[in-house]
């Protein structure tokens, strides 16, 4: 520990997400990084090749020296992308960066017909995990949500992925769609086990701002019937031997998503790409910890243009302040089901657990936390709450 914040001298694991913000159409309630492009556009694959790898040398002093223990490839489709501009990127990767042995390499991928003869080729280039957005099976569900893909196309997705050898894989749903029942959230579940995958995110629909979704929204179920749907859905994906670790997330014994696990436990991230985001912890010449988010041009032509840019790919950064890390540390660390040892939250935020217990009074009143002085756990009913237990934990942080 540093005297002068009582936090860990050891940097926390480090990861890399990788932006691809291309995608065939947007959809009307994506707020991420995404532009649409059509069928069969040709990408600049190797100049966004060039790009990531410059981006990634121009950080590679933040990396401290420490092995990557996971890698996300987000988006975007990530898919739009050749095998063999993953095999060149991860080949390249792995002589700038060590890679721990049981790495984990997640790549998102569209179900649509476009992508997935590619299958076999992304798990020889060395990803080692899928993330399939199916989001729902039901073809009306998907034309609400301006998907491309139908459910049997989801279907046939699986059924490749298994056969191209993935064993780890991951199928975004969600729920709360426009005009949803109970029966039909339980019904699209029901399609959604029965492909065994391994880990299942299951999330409500929100209408995030800047979307199409925000400025003209469609007709959502009512509050009591978002409550029964998600009351069902967690007993049935319980039952089905998914157990819930996050909030929106569920799986089988051992295939917990490593990278979003070290999101929620606070630890580090590069991030490469147009739009991409980092999160990079340094100790300073006193051996004060200073936490820094970091975020990279987000237009993807502006983007490549960086390639011959002087003042390269970094769009801006800012410096965690010391008073905001409890909150900054609890908005990813109470979305665990079994939350945090007030040792972690002592390494992360300097602040004593004591003082928290004694701050943290209304929240264990109110039932929002679970009664257990060496953790840090939101209880069912705080996790349904999340917002208001946050509050209570920042004010804890400030006092």
């Amino acid at each position: 520990m540093t005297a002068a914040t009582g936090q860990s001298s050891a940097l926390p694991p480090l990861a890399l997400y990788v932006h691809v913000p291309w995608c065939v159409r947007k959809c009307p309630y994506c707020d991420f990084n995404s532009h649409g492009v059509g069928r069969g556009a040709e990408l600049p694959g190797e100049a966004y090749l060039a790009a990531l790898l410059a981006d990634l040398d121009a950080d590679l002093s933040l990396a401290a020296d420490r092995p990557l223990v996971s890698i996300f490839i987000g988006g975007g489709t990530p898919s739009l992308m050749s095998a063999g501009f993953y095999e060149r990127f991860l080949e390249a990767l792995a002589k700038r960066l060590p890679l721990a042995e049981d790495i984990e390499i997640t790549l998102e991928a569209n179900p649509g017909t476009l992508e997935r003869g590619r299958f076999q080729g992304y798990r020889e280039a060395g990803i080692n995990r899928l993330s399939l957005g199916v989001q729902s099976f039901q073809s009306h569900q998907l034309a609400a949500l301006g998907r491309i893909h139908s459910g049997d196309d989801a279907v046939a997705a699986v059924k490749e992925a298994r056969s191209a050898g993935f064993d780890n894989l991951n199928l975004d749903m969600m729920h709360g769609l426009p005009g949803q029942t109970p029966e039909l959230a339980l019904a699209d579940l029901e399609c959604a086990l029965a492909l065994s995958p391994e880990h299942l995110s299951w999330y409500q629909l929100t209408l995030e701002p800047n979307t199409e979704f925000h400025s003209r929204p469609p007709p959502l179920p009512h509050e009591e019937t978002l409550w029964d749907i998600q009351d069902l859905g967690h007993e049935r994906l319980e039952s089905a031997g998914l157990g819930r670790y996050e909030i929106s997330a569920y799986s089988r014994p051992g295939r917990r998503s490593r990278h979003n696990l070290n999101y929620w436990r606070f630890g580090d991230y590069l991030g490469i790409g147009a739009g991409s985001h980092g999160k990079l912890s340094a100790f300073d010449e006193s051996g004060r910890l200073r936490i820094e988010r970091r975020w990279k041009t987000r237009q993807p032509e502006s983007y490549l243009r960086r390639l011959q840019d002087p003042r390269g790919f970094l769009a801006g950064k800012t410096q965690i302040e010391e008073n905001d890390l409890p909150l900054e540390f609890a908005m990813n660390a109470l979305r665990l089901v079994d939350g945090v040892s007030m040792s972690d939250w002592r390494a992360h935020t300097g602040r004593p657990h004591e003082e928290l217990l004694e701050r943290l009074v209304a929240a264990r009143n109110k039932g929002l936390l679970m009664e257990d002085a060496q953790r840090l756990q939101a209880s069912p009913q705080g996790l349904l709450f999340l917002n208001e237990l946050l509050a209570l934990v920042s004010d804890a942080g400030t006092e």
